[in-house]
Formats: C-alpha cells, structure tokens, sequence
C-alpha cells in the first residue's frame, strides 16, 4: 500500500486542522484511530479521486462512492458515524466520551476498470484527500450561520407577507364597513322619504276628502 502514513493514531498528526492524502486498496477499509476527549467536535472534508488511464490524471466521477464509520473502540465498537457519500463531502461527530474513535474509509466505483482495485498498481487505487479539524467549530458555525442566515431571510420574507395579508384584511374590513355604513345611510334615507310621501299623501286626501265634503254640502243648500 502506497499510503503515506502508517496505520496508527493520528494525534500527533491532527493539530487543530491537517491536510494529508493517501491510499486505499480498492474495497479495503483505511482507518486511523485517534483519541478524543469528551464534548470534542470532530469535522471532515474528504475528495476521493480514481486514477484515470485515458486523461492519465486523477479524476472525480459520480460512480465513485466513499462509505465513512466512526466506531468507539472504548465502548465495544459502538458506531457513532455510518454514512455513504459521494466522491467528496464532509462528516461531523461529536466524541460522548472520552476514549480511542476508529475513523474508517471504504471506497466504491463502478467505473468498470480494474486498476482502482489495488494499490500496488503505480496508477492504481484510490486517492482519498482528507481534512479534518478536531475541537473546531467554526467550520460547522459557518455553515450552520449560513444557513441560519437563509432561513431567518425566509421567516423575514414570511413575516412581511403576512403583514401584506393583514393590511389587506384591514383595508377589506374597513371598506366593508363603509359600505355597510352607506348601505345603512341610503336605507335610513329611503325610510325618511317613503314617511314623508306616506305623510303627504295623507294630508293632501284629508285636503281633497275635506275640499269634496264642503263642495257637496254648499251644493246641496243651494
């Protein structure tokens, strides 16, 4: 195996961020062991790259996959971190107590070449780049704060839409109302003028009924 550093803990290595790269034999797992304190936060950034015979470089593609573990060794390999991920991307864990973590890489591809198998092919294997940060957050608070940030301009943009909906049922309320207070005004009016119509009418037949009563008495005395 090609790698660049032997199987053994990565403490004396790993200051608070380390850059390293190296080997793995097609499907055989590469793991460190590193011991951790408790409550240490522990960041990983890693790119898994195939050697490609036709470009005659190392390459990304989409069929070449990484399987990462995280096992506690102290107690009895109780896996903290099972994930599958893509020829790059990061993980994140936490040590929930103090002791030896087995931090473990598998790579897959199905590229259909058969180099990728082995290492001790001089173009052969895969080359995974690896950059882990332990004890630091600004990584995750950055992102996590990006994010954060997305989503409080979310909840700003939410807020301020419901405030338009507000206004809008203010102002649909308040037209409503003067509405309903026209409605009533014109109502109250039609009531006015149909009493005083009503009035009229009745004075001028007590008029007429009086005019017609004097009329037919001075012709009858006549």
């Amino acid at each position: 195996m090609r790698s660049i550093i032997p199987l053994l803990s990565l403490s004396t290595l790993l200051v608070p961020v380390q850059s390293l790269y190296f080997y793995i034999d097609g499907t055989s797992p590469k793991c460190f062991f590193e011991e951790l304190p408790k409550d240490t936060l522990v960041v990983g950034h890693y790119t898994a790259e195939e050697y490609d015979d036709t470009r005659k470089m190392w390459s990304k593609h989409d069929g070449l996959n990484v399987f990462i573990s995280v096992d506690e060794v102290f107690d009895n390999d109780h896996r903290v971190v099972s994930q599958k991920g893509s020829s790059s991307g990061r993980f994140t864990f936490s040590a929930a107590e103090s002791g030896d973590h087995k931090i473990c890489f598998t790579p897959s591809s199905n590229s259909g070449g058969s180099g990728w198998l082995s290492a001790l092919h001089p173009q052969g294997g895969i080359k995974l780049t690896l950059d882990l940060a332990i004890g630091e957050t600004s990584a995750i608070e950055s992102t996590d704060k990006g994010k954060i940030q997305d989503i409080v301009k979310r909840v700003k943009d939410l807020n301020g839409r419901l405030q338009d909906i507000r206004r809008e049922q203010v102002f649909q309320r308040e037209r409503e109302a003067e509405f309903r207070d026209q409605s009533e005004s014109t109502n109250a009016r039609v009531v006015r003028w149909t009493l005083v119509q009503l009035v009229v009418l009745g004075i001028t037949c007590a008029w007429q009924l009086s005019h017609l009563r004097s009329f037919f008495i001075k012709q009858k005395l006549t």
